[in-house]
């Protein structure tokens, strides 16, 4: 889609019911209502988190989404694709702030061009102890990326049209911190591929913007 056309659908994409879990299950793993009932309790003390589904024009004026691949290191989250993203730093004053500079930190697209359209539906990941906060924004602009080495391995640039593409989802098989070998759906971009939470915002991003271009 080029991007004038995309940047018409933001009434629509503000306004619009949200369809929250109903999208988000569609791409959950087997085992998740089972992990949400066993940390019923604990999900009350979870900390916080915010993270931004940025789209943006490219060099042709077509629409893309950027994704993460966070670096390999000693945790739950290692080597998995993201959005640009973290914790909730006392300084911040709101969840929208740290998902601002947690893309500016993460890939370097400036805080002064990025214009947050919506939150969506929040979701409580696990294995972190996180409740993540995901936004839907813009860069009016094509971004000239710069990646944080100390966080991210590499950037992704998925164009909008491989984004909505049916053909992308997938189901996996999947070592995880609670079971081995285990079968999830799945989004496949590039090569990478994306399930879990990250998966779950995508779907509700995903039927979102769908909806919109027949409204």
């Amino acid at each position: 889609m080029n991007f004038d056309d995309f940047i018409k659908l933001r009434s629509k994409i503000e306004n619009i019911p949200l369809p929250a879990e109903a999208s988000q299950f569609k791409m959950s793993p087997p085992f998740r209502e089972d992990l949400l009932e066993a940390n019923k309790i604990k999900m009350k003390t979870a900390r916080k988190a915010a993270v931004m589904a940025l789209f943006y024009p490219n060099n042709l004026q077509q629409t893309h989404l950027v994704l993460i691949l966070r670096n390999t290191y000693k945790g739950v989250h290692s080597a998995q694709i993201g959005f640009p993203g973290g914790k909730l730093e006392p300084e911040d004053g709101s969840l929208k702030t740290a998902a601002i500079r947690e893309t500016f930190e993460e890939v370097g697209v400036p805080e002064r061009d990025i214009n947050v359209w919506r939150k969506i539906t929040n979701i409580y990941i696990p294995p972190s102890h996180f409740v993540v906060q995901p936004f839907i924004g813009i860069a009016e602009k094509t971004p000239i990326f710069l990646k944080q080495d100390t966080e991210v391995d590499a950037i992704i640039e998925v164009p909008l049209v491989e984004f909505l593409s049916e053909k992308n989802v997938v189901t996996k098989r999947v070592t995880t911190s609670y079971a081995q070998e285990i079968d999830v759906p799945a989004f496949v971009f590039q090569g990478h591929v994306v399930w879990g939470a990250t998966a779950m915002m995508l779907s509700e991003v995903k039927d979102i913007l769908k909806q919109v271009r027949y409204l």
